[in-house]
């Protein structure tokens, strides 16, 4: 089984401009997430970017990189766009990681890629890990989905979904035996469905959620989910994210501080 990963690397941010450039132990974020995605096994792999600036840093460090359009809606989206580009065929598997995500691990990327290629029946494929505490189903930040009992998901909310009444109308913890997880914003798509996507109406549960794997489900189309039993690591949203993940890439290296 083969798969390609594209890293959408928007210069843009609200909170960290320019962040897929931000220094890690001395590389651009942006490539400390493609030898994250170098290590996965990917037979390719393409910087999607709107910023020259990112797209001269990626092929200075070797890996390739596509200038796509400033002014698209999704990261799927951006994806779309590159696939269409490279050419690829309907049935090729993409794996979208995120250009903020250095430490992500490369056996996750593996193996959401392998999960959607063993379920035909699935347009795209994601992850997911057990929560086992009441806060975290309580966070709006934190995303949670259903599975059926085939492993596809049936909804995606930032509400405690499956909602355990009684345990919580009696102020109590989550019942140890209650499948709560935690959607990981990992995922995998055929090429040709990149292009059915782009083409798709958004959906209203889409808008209110500010979900956009929604609109997969809304329309009728199916997502396998990977249940992994580790909690992702940390992404960069924030200078604390940013010094946090700085220091575990320094001891990892054993760099000087």
């Amino acid at each position: 089984m083969t798969f390609k990963v594209v890293i959408p690397a928007r210069y843009a941010s609200s909170r960290l401009p320019g962040k897929p450039l931000l220094d890690i132990a001395g590389k651009p974020m942006v490539v400390r997430v493609a030898e994250q995605a170098c290590a996965s096994g990917a037979e390719e792999i393409v910087v999607a970017t709107d910023h020259e600036q990112i797209r001269e840093a990626v092929l200075s460090y070797g890996y390739e990189a596509v200038m796509t359009r400033a002014d698209h809606a999704s990261g799927t989206d951006r994806i779309a766009e590159v696939a269409q580009h490279q050419g690829w065929s309907d049935d090729a598997i993409v794996v979208n990681v995120q250009g903020d995500e250095p430490l992500i691990d490369p056996l996750l990327i593996g193996e959401v890629a392998h999960n959607l290629s063993s379920h035909p029946a699935a347009s795209m494929a994601t992850a997911c890990h057990r929560l086992h505490d009441t806060p975290s189903i309580l966070n709006p930040n934190i995303v949670k989905v259903v599975l059926d009992q085939q492993g596809y998901a049936l909804y995606f909310s930032r509400a405690p979904i499956p909602y355990p009444r009684d345990a919580f109308a009696a102020n109590q913890d989550l019942p140890e035996d209650m499948p709560v997880y935690r959607h990981i914003g990992i995922y995998a798509y055929r090429a040709g469905f990149l292009q059915a996507y782009a083409a798709l109406m958004p959906s209203a549960i889409e808008h209110f959620e500010s979900l956009e794997q929604l609109r997969v489900l809304w329309h009728g189309y199916k997502i396998s989910v990977q249940v992994t039993a580790k909690a992702p690591a940390s992404g960069v949203d924030t200078e604390a994210d940013l010094a946090y993940v700085r220091s575990v890439v320094i001891n990892s290296e054993n760099l000087p501080l």
